[in-house]
């Protein structure tokens, strides 16, 4: 049975022991986002937080040339939003979660509305070329409240993220890149392999190093610079208290690959 075939919402799969590969699998719904797809996602999210063998995550599509069509509108028809926000993780069960591990969106295909939330809510997006983005919510009388309305701006120059949240306009991967929202540009169908790529070489880091150095990251803009060096200082003593600290000067100087226990 391939992957489009089976009934599950959400495939998982672990790569090279230390990257979770997590798919969107609704190809007939254009993978919008149902109560079970979240459900799924949340949990995903959580099993990935908990396994300290997992270093990395990607989030992808079963499906060529498509990632995700946003919310479900035969449930956001029937009344039933709150079954797209579940365990206060906010859209997808994903936008609003926890996270302290790296995670990739691999796109290639559509992103719009609730699937542009879904990338600008990890932390790098590796698209194809043939790949869009849109927050078109506002042609439909609504409004992004999945992030998108506050990461579109932290993502690209205020003014033109102001332009596509006001217009709902649709935008191109390359625009996207030429602007600094996305990573890595591609060609359709080897956005999976440079995705992995990248998990790669995140993941041949110290687990922990990167999870506290994304921690400091991920708050500019809302923080001062005098509150991040005074976070930044308290995780670098977390950091150097670690078995990792030890280790990766020791392989160093032994010239091996350093053995990570992410602790």
């Amino acid at each position: 049975m391939s992957d489009m075939e089976t009934d599950e919402p959400l495939l998982f799969d672990v790569i090279d022991d230390h990257i979770a590969l997590v798919r969107f699998n609704r190809p007939r719904a254009r993978n919008a986002i149902d109560g079970a797809t979240a459900l799924a996602l949340s949990a995903a999210v959580t099993r990935i937080e908990a396994d300290p063998a997992l270093r990395v995550a990607i989030l992808a599509s079963s499906t060529p040339a498509m990632f995700c069509a946003g919310a479900d509108l035969k449930v956001v028809a029937a009344g039933r939003v709150a079954e797209l926000r579940p365990n206060d993780s906010g859209f997808g069960g994903f936008v609003d979660a926890i996270r302290q591990k790296p995670w990739i969106a691999a796109v290639d295909g559509a992103a719009l509305g609730g699937g542009t939330e879904l990338c600008l809510a990890c932390d790098m997006i590796v698209a194809s070329r043939s790949s869009s983005f849109g927050l078109p919510e506002v042609k439909r009388g609504l409004m992004a409240n999945g992030g998108g309305a506050s990461r579109l701006v932290r993502a690209l120059p205020r003014n033109i993220a102001l332009e596509l949240l006001a217009t709902g306009e649709k935008f191109s991967a390359e625009f996207a890149e030429r602007h600094g929202m996305v990573n890595r540009l591609v060609n359709s169908g080897d956005v999976m392999e440079a995705a992995l790529a990248l998990a790669r070489t995140i993941q041949t880091n110290a687990p922990l190093s990167v999870r506290e150095s994304l921690s400091i990251g991920r708050l500019v803009g809302d923080r001062s610079d005098a509150e991040l060096r005074r976070l930044s200082r308290e995780r670098m003593q977390v950091v150097m208290a670690s078995d990792d600290a030890k280790e990766g000067p020791r392989a160093f100087a032994e010239k091996r690959d350093p053995q990570w226990k992410g602790r």
